[in-house]
């Protein structure tokens, strides 16, 4: 069989063959048929808009791979910051480039005294940690002038470090000044991981627990990029316009604060508590089933199978909980995951549990609010933001995005003017 797709204009019955690469075919195929015709694909279900090397995904049999690497080899071998290094250049570090990269991105954890003593305390003593966070990483580029030559491939790589190393500084900050604690400086003689628990958590003496750390790190592995999803989708597009590195994250960090995104797991967390006890259980599935409620947690837009990093996810709480304690909401999640995955009901829908079901039971345990969870998110996005990002500077073939519309409003019609309306 050829991997050729033809179509066919039913209107004039031009004829037109293109080639089929890896599942997906040019749309150039229906500007040779018709230049003004266009396919219409609501939230981009069918269309790709780019051609990518960084991430993997098979959703149809669980699969998330980072440069070909299984998520699975990732989370268990690697730290953070080598993830970073792979979905920004390709290749895992050797020793020596782990050892440079590790120490770029360490020495720029500190930031401007003027972001913290004159920008993030003009927030209102309640503003929220992801709002605080979006509106510092945009303000962050007013101190690097630079940022704005986008085609310097020096200066784009300056601004990768900076960003993806005060991420965790400014989430922080932003977390001690909604609490109302003294702001704790970064260390550079701790891991990326451990460096943003001791100025999350240090009043006095604190050590950072290994276990964790670790646990960090892995969080930080799992949610380090997604392929095209709706916060990188805004980064690319946003980047197209050849914008600054750090208004396009804002805007990528705008789209994960988003609750159908980046708050899922804070969903799940209020859906268990909302549930109350494992003999409810049975009851609110039976809700879910009758369309009262949503089984948060579960199913997925891509995956129509288990999503690898719930197993990760769920391992490592079991992990964390030894050194917390069990989080109260534990049994009623496992109860909701056993009774969810026996009935037909969810499983013909292909509703399993994704990364969001335990993500959320972890950080609180670890003590983080709620309100930090989708912070939690970006830190680590970054690198897979600021990825793809510079795949899209680097690819000729990307202009500015701008998608075609369908129109549907009225014809032509007069102005009518204001007395006779």
């Amino acid at each position: 069989m050829p991997e050729t797709i033809t179509i066919t204009d039913d209107r004039t019955g031009k004829t037109v063959t293109v080639p089929i690469e890896g599942g997906v075919f040019p749309s150039s195929a229906l500007r040779e048929l018709d230049p003004t015709l266009y396919c219409y694909d609501p939230a981009y279900l069918s269309t790709a808009s780019t051609k990518s090397s960084i991430t993997y995904l098979d959703g149809e049999n669980g699969v998330l791979r980072y440069g070909g690497y299984p998520i699975e080899q990732l989370a268990e071998k690697s730290t953070y910051l080598e993830v970073a290094y792979l979905l920004l250049n390709g290749e895992l570090p050797n020793t020596e480039q782990l050892s440079d990269w590790t120490h770029d991105v360490t020495h720029h954890t500190f930031i401007h005294e003027n972001m913290r003593k004159k920008f993030a305390e003009g927030f209102h003593y309640d503003a929220h940690p992801m709002g605080m966070f979006v509106s510092a990483i945009a303000a962050l580029g007013t101190f690097y002038t630079g940022s704005k030559d986008v085609t310097d491939p020096d200066q784009r790589n300056i601004q990768i470090r900076r960003l993806i190393a005060k991420s965790p500084t400014i989430a922080a900050m932003c977390y001690k000044f909604s609490v109302g604690l003294p702001y704790n400086q970064p260390s550079n003689e701790l891991s990326y991981a451990a460096n943003f628990l001791n100025m999350m958590w240090k009043i006095g003496d604190y050590e950072v627990d290994p276990v964790l750390e670790r646990a960090m790190d892995v969080l930080f592995i799992l949610h380090a990029d997604h392929e095209q999803n709706c916060g990188t989708t805004a980064m690319r597009v946003i980047g197209s316009s050849h914008a600054d590195p750090y208004s396009s994250a804002a805007g990528a960090a705008s789209a994960l604060y988003g609750p159908l995104h980046g708050g899922a797991n804070e969903a799940v967390v209020r859906m268990l508590t909302d549930i109350g006890s494992i003999e409810n259980v049975p009851a609110f599935l039976e809700s879910v089933k009758n369309g009262e409620g949503r089984l948060m947690g579960f199913g997925h837009r891509v995956y129509k199978n288990f999503d690898p990093r719930a197993t990760i996810i769920k391992e490592t709480a079991y992990k964390v909980f030894e050194v917390t304690g069990k989080n109260p909401l534990l049994d009623i999640a496992l109860k909701l995951e056993e009774a969810a995955l026996a009935d037909p009901y969810f499983v013909d829908r292909k509703l399993y549990p994704n990364v969001d079901f335990y993500s959320g039971l972890i950080y609180q345990a670890m003590g983080f609010p709620t309100s930090m969870f989708t912070v939690l998110f970006a830190i680590p996005r970054m690198s897979g933001w600021l990825a793809h990002w510079q795949e899209l500077l680097n690819d000729p073939a990307q202009k500015i995005s701008r998608p075609r519309q369908w129109y549907a409003g009225p014809d032509e019609r007069n102005y009518i003017d204001l007395a006779n309306r």
